[in-house]
This record gives C-alpha cells, sequence and structure tokens, in this order.
C-alpha cells in the first residue's frame, strides 16, 4: 500500500493538489488512482477504483487554497448530503464522503461516461425539438425529487447536466452540483460559492431574483434555470448575453426576452409560449412548479417521455398523499374495522336514529292538520261515513250499506258469478268515498304542438303580404283619381 497523502503546502508555496495526485496513487486505503479528469474553480476530480470491489468511481478534491475558506467546504460537504438525500436515478450518486489525514475533505461518485449538455452543443449545435424535450423532461424528474425533500438546485445548467448511455441503448441525464443548493425549511442554510467570492450561481441561467437574493429564492428559480437550458438547446444560444455580469444583471431583469424564433424560425408557436412561462420575469407568473412545466411540455415530447412527465406528477403531488396516509389510517371512534384480505378497510356501523323534539311537534301538527281537513270534507259531503283503506274496504261498505236480501242457494239457480257480480255492483270505488274538494280533476290531453314554420316559408308570406299591399295601395290611387271626374258628371 502507498504512503497516504502528504498535507496540502501553505498557499504562499504555490502548490496546487493536482501536484500531489499521481496515477497509482492509494486514496483513503482503498481506492487507486488512475487519472486526472478534470479541475475546475474549487476542486479536482479524478477517476479511481476501488481495490477491492474492483468498481471505478469519481472522487472530488478541494484545492489546497479553498481549505481555508469555511463556507467553501460547507459547500462541499452540504453538496455531498443533498446528493445523498435524493435517490433518483437522474442524480449521480454519492457513495462515501470523508477527510484524509490532512484534514482536507473527499467525496466518492458515481463514475458517469460520456459528455454534458454544454460540450454536446458545442460540438453538434442546437437539438432537435424531441430531443431537447426529453432532455429538460428527464431534468424534471431529478429537481422535482430535491423539491420534494425542499432542496432547490440554484445552479442548473447545460454543464451540470451530464449526458450518459443507459444498457439499452437510450441517454439518461444526470444532474450534477448541489453544491449551492438551498433548503427551503432552513433559511439561510445555501449560504455559499460557486466560481468567486461574489456570484452564487451561473449569472447566464439565473433568475431576477437570484441576482437580487439568493436566500430569498424558491423552487421558481429552478424554472427559470430550466427553461433558459430549453432555449439554449433549441437554439444553441442563451437566451440572455452580455460582456459583463452587470450588463447581463440589467438584460435579465429589464429588458424582454428575444423570441427564441430569431434563431430557430421551425419551432412551434406552443413550445415558444412554454419558454416564454418559464422566463417570465415575476416568479408569480411563470409554471406553479415542475410538474406543470413538464406537462405543458407533453405535446412536444416524444412517446416514450410521456412516462417521465406522469412521473415528475406523481413525484410532487404524491407528498401530500403520502404525508395524510398516517391521519387516515386511524378509524374514528364510531367506526368498525373489517379485517380483509388485502387490509383493513373502516365501515360505519348503523346508529339509532334520533327525533328531536322539534320534529316531534311538527309531525302531531301535521296529522292534527289532515285530520281536520278529512272531518271537513266529510262534512261538506253529507255526512258519509268514511271507508277504511286496504283489504278492509269491502266489508265495511257491507255493514253501512243497508242489507239486500239474497235468494238463498237452494231456492235460486244463478251460478256463483252471477252472485259475485251482483256483490261487486254494490260496492262503492275508493274515488267515490273521497269528499268531493279531494278529487281531482282528469288531466287535459297533451295539445299537439302545432309546427313552426320554416325560415323560407316565412319569407315566402312576407313576400306575399307586401305584394298584397302593394296591390290594394294601387286600387285605393285608381279609386281617388276618379272620384273628382264623377263629382263633375265627366264620367
Amino acid at each position: 500500500m502507498s504512503p497516504p497523502l502528504q498535507p496540502p503546502a501553505p498557499r504562499q508555496e504555490g502548490l496546487e493538489a493536482t501536484a500531489e495526485l499521481s496515477e497509482g496513487q492509494i486514496v483513503a486505503g482503498k481506492y487507486r488512482i488512475e487519472k486526472v479528469l478534470g479541475r475546475g474553480g474549487m476542486g479536482v476530480v479524478v477517476a479511481a477504483r476501488h481495490v477491492e470491489l474492483e468498481e471505478r468511481v469519481a472522487i472530488k478534491f478541494l484545492l489546497p487554497e479553498m481549505l481555508g475558506d469555511e463556507a467553501t467546504v460547507a459547500r462541499f460537504y452540504r453538496e455531498a448530503k443533498s446528493a445523498a438525500r435524493i435517490k433518483s436515478e437522474h442524480v449521480a450518486r454519492v457513495f462515501d464522503v470523508g477527510r484524509l489525514r490532512d484534514g482536507a475533505p473527499y467525496m466518492v461518485l458515481e463514475f458517469l461516461d460520456g459528455v454534458d449538455l454544454s460540450a454536446w452543443l458545442a460540438n453538434h449545435g442546437a437539438l432537435p425539438i424531441g430531443q431537447a424535450v426529453d432532455f429538460v423532461v428527464q431534468a424534471c424528474i431529478a429537481v422535482a425529487d430535491a423539491h420534494a425533500l425542499g432542496i432547490v438546485h440554484r445552479d442548473l445548467k447545460p454543464a451540470n447536466l451530464f449526458c450518459v448511455r443507459r444498457s439499452d441503448g437510450q441517454i439518461s441525464i444526470k444532474v450534477l452540483d448541489f453544491g449551492i443548493s438551498k433548503l427551503l425549511e432552513a433559511p439561510g442554510a445555501g449560504v455559499s460559492l460557486t466560481q468567486t467570492s461574489s456570484m452564487m450561481g451561473s449569472p447566464l441561467y439565473m433568475s431576477p431574483e437570484q441576482f437580487r437574493s439568493a436566500k430569498n429564492v424558491d423552487t421558481r428559480t429552478d424554472i427559470w434555470a430550466l427553461g433558459a437550458i430549453l432555449y439554449e438547446l433549441v437554439t444553441a444560444k442563451p437566451p440572455f448575453s452580455a460582456t459583463t455580469v452587470t450588463e447581463l444583471a440589467i438584460k435579465i431583469a429589464i429588458e424582454p426576452l428575444p423570441s427564441p424564433t430569431l434563431f430557430t424560425p421551425s419551432l412551434p408557436r406552443g413550445l415558444v409560449d412554454v419558454i416564454t412561462t418559464c422566463l417570465e420575469k415575476e416568479p408569480e407568473q411563470r409554471f406553479r412548479d415542475v410538474a406543470a412545466l413538464a406537462q405543458a411540455l407533453m405535446p412536444f415530447a416524444p412517446p416514450g417521455t410521456r412516462a417521465g412527465i406522469e412521473r415528475v406528477a406523481s413525484i410532487l403531488h404524491g407528498q401530500n398523499a403520502h404525508s395524510e396516509a398516517p391521519r387516515a389510517a386511524a378509524p374514528p371512534s364510531n367506526q368498525a374495522g373489517v379485517r380483509t384480505a388485502t387490509g383493513v378497510h373502516w365501515t360505519s356501523p348503523e346508529l339509532p336514529r334520533r327525533k328531536s323534539a322539534l320534529s316531534r311537534f311538527a309531525i302531531g301538527g301535521a296529522l292534527a292538520l289532515l285530520g281536520g281537513l278529512l272531518v271537513a270534507g266529510w262534512k261538506l259531503s253529507g255526512g258519509a261515513a268514511l271507508a277504511p283503506a286496504g283489504p278492509e274496504l269491502a266489508a265495511h261498505v257491507m255493514s253501512a250499506t243497508p242489507a239486500v236480501p239474497l235468494p238463498s242457494p237452494a231456492t235460486t239457480s244463478l251460478p256463483a258469478a252471477s252472485v259475485a257480480a251482483a256483490a261487486e255492483a254494490r260496492v262503492p270505488t275508493p274515488e267515490a268515498l273521497q269528499p268531493a274538494f279531494l278529487l281531482r280533476p282528469p288531466p287535459r290531453p297533451a295539445q299537439p304542438e302545432k309546427p313552426r314554420p320554416c325560415a323560407r316559408s316565412r319569407r315566402l308570406y312576407r313576400r306575399r303580404w307586401r305584394a298584397v299591399k302593394r296591390v290594394r295601395l294601387q286600387r285605393s290611387r285608381r279609386r281617388s283619381r276618379r272620384r273628382p271626374s264623377l263629382r263633375l258628371g265627366l264620367g
């Protein structure tokens, strides 16, 4: 085993971390360095391989001049924590984090073999609409997982969207660099740096409110960045450009957005509207979340991307359902649980009905009123006895009507059917026993609806009527002309 890394030299001697890292060197006792992948403003990334597992990983170190900056070191660990919390295939996984013997922090990341979108744009230019929308939707999945945990990325840009090829040959997007991410539930937790000590984020993709105060932004600043990325993917140019950061901030805050059709005239109007909504100056006028943005991209997405759009909505909108599930699990005090093969279903038992005193008085008053109406009707109808309803009606009528002697069966030859018909003839109908004021008149037969004349018939009728009026007017005029001649005896 090779000796551990030596502590970084003091800043005045000018040594860098890359000067102490060499091929074949063992880091943390288990990672063998293979080569240097890249060097940025704060750190260096090397490709390494696990000594025991033979798995290839990427290790990120801080530069020696950054070790004395507490904010930079805090950002380094915050990036590791944020990436480790997000369980998504579109976020680069973090396997390990720690410190070397000299106190320098390191982070072991998933090794990604591919290219970022900034290099892709530099090599190939603008992307086709379907592919650009697919890449943005994949980034929306990762951003939705972060927003569901209360994490705002704040540094989305093409350089932080890495393209890797999956085993099935499809291209997958990985979101990198959660170093300046912000926790919404912890105000002020997102204070850190990017390239310099005066800028937090990438100016070309920063929202107007992030220029004003990076601490007071929310998830809609990531929606602005996604719109700026989509703008550049379909036009190969950023939405705003300037020679200085101050000029760029003024343009982003004041000047209107240049239409993407100036660079790509073939863009659909709907896609231009989506980009314009993402890049609105006021956060309230943008999409409310990345799920709404992904849904707006549905008409322009390839068929395989629609499942990802639905997943974005389920990630964000499913959080409320999961949080309310424990409260819904406990049944109310008046419900009974029934355990089945699929779980416990709560059923409400039938409770005894209770009548209040007010309802009892109302029912009694209605019955008294109905009884008074029946008695009044009986008096108005001449005192006829009210017959009970139901099967006892015939017996009541037989007892109330005068008896008519019937011939005995021994002395008559009438059949039984005739006797039954005669008995039925004496039984009055239920309508005859009701008071006169309760009898309703028979319903009127429905009158056939008169057909309405059509428009052509109405026009013909008006024409004929005008012709008749014209003839009558002519006749009246002729008569008026003849009258003077008749008076003079000349006619």
